[in-house]
């Protein structure tokens, strides 16, 4: 077990779980909202963030929010009249996406426009070194020169908005996941080599720099196998919300079908009182737990395969030259060719012929449509490959 932080301990937290339907799915996120009871965690008199998540530039079944999850969350804020100035959805890039485009492929800026809302990507902000006062579990060594955050962040309180999926460094991605792409420059993926002490630290920085955090997250489809991209998509129907990032991550584990407390950073942060990972400790509203059948898996795709035997495997010899110096072009040009040439127009085009197949794909296909959404009565496909 590792050390206990009594000054981070809280009572148990709440998670809201609800099953949707795309034709209710927008109203399903404003009912889950309030269940979570949202409104004692993010104030209408502060400035509030929306962190997007975008895992591809390109479109595909639960890598990033889906349009309907953000219509839903600033949908939701918007009718209980918090102002649209202070509402401020971003995200970030990496050395691989590109976040205009991904924005548009997604469908996220017609949904945004619908509200009055304007998208900020933060490559267009002013980023600053912060001397964080929490100590820091790893990421200080990572970058020694500094770690440098959006100054906007500073004050500001925060919502994410993650999808339900597996990730080959992480097991899981969620809540905690999502701020790895705000908080953190494209340089982030040096931070693979110690992920699950990456995902703590991120925790400690958020409540640092934010006054409230409350995360969204997506499962009417959920990704299961070598996410966070090259993912089979699985037909979840379920949507989950919580002030607890630890606890909402736990709950969707748990509902891919893995022991939260055997995943390391959920432990660790467990462990650390910076939030609860043990189901049996935390409160559920809604709907039952469901559990996806069958469980997921998590595999790791080629390029996140050779990431990590440049870092920690029989290769790490060469971390320095491939990863570390100018030589690092290699790797996002090796990942854009494996994703968006190779991978994508072949098996990932074969899954998403599948999913538009299912309601949630018709209703995909919608969004961004001048009437707006209009889900087609398809019948679901509880795993379509």
């Amino acid at each position: 077990m590792g050390h206990e932080h009594p000054e981070f301990r809280q009572p148990a937290p709440r998670v809201a779980v609800l099953r949707t339907r795309p034709e209710t799915v927008v109203d399903d996120y404003r009912r889950l909202m309030h269940l979570a009871n949202y409104q004692d965690t993010i104030s209408p008199e502060r400035d509030t963030l929306i962190k997007l998540n975008l895992s591809w530039t390109k479109y595909f079944p639960a890598c990033s929010s889906e349009p309907w999850q953000v219509d839903g969350v600033v949908g939701t804020l918007v009718g209980d009249g918090y102002r649209r100035d202070r509402l401020i959805p971003i995200e970030n890039k990496t050395v691989v996406t590109d976040p205009w485009k991904g924005a548009e492929n997604n469908r996220w800026l017609p949904v945004l426009e619908k509200h009055g809302l304007k998208f900020q990507p933060l490559t267009e902000v002013e980023w600053a070194v912060h001397t964080f006062a929490t100590p820091l579990t790893v990421i200080d060594r990572i970058f020694p020169e500094g770690i440098n955050v959006p100054s906007m962040f500073k004050d500001r309180q925060i919502i994410h908005l993650p999808t339900v999926k597996t990730h080959g460094h992480a097991t899981t991605t969620g809540a905690i996941k999502n701020a790895f792409g705000g908080l953190l420059r494209e340089v982030r993926h040096h931070c693979h080599k110690h992920m699950h002490e990456v995902l703590v630290d991120l925790v400690l920085m958020q409540r640092e720099l934010h006054p409230a955090m409350f995360a969204v997250m997506d499962g009417t489809v959920a990704g299961d196998g070598a996410g966070p991209r090259t993912m089979i998509p699985r037909i979840g129907n379920v949507i989950l919300a919580s002030a607890d990032q630890v606890a909402i991550d736990a709950i969707a584990a748990k509902i891919m079908g893995f022991d939260p407390m055997e995943i390391p950073y959920l432990r660790m942060c467990h462990e650390r009182g910076l939030g609860v990972a043990d189901p049996r400790q935390i409160e559920i509203v809604g709907d039952e737990v469901p559990e996806m059948n069958p469980k997921f898996v998590v595999k790791k795709s080629l390029v996140i395969w050779g990431d990590q035997m440049l870092r920690k495997g029989r290769l790490r010899f060469l971390e320095k030259i491939a990863l570390h110096s100018p030589l690092m072009v290699w790797a996002p040009f090796a990942s854009n060719f494996y994703h968006d040439a190779l991978w994508y127009p072949t098996v990932g085009q074969r899954m998403i012929r599948a999913f538009e197949r299912t309601a949630w794909g018709g209703l995909f296909r919608d969004y961004g449509r001048p009437s707006g959404p209009t889900p087609r009565p398809t019948t679901l496909q509880p795993n379509p490959t």
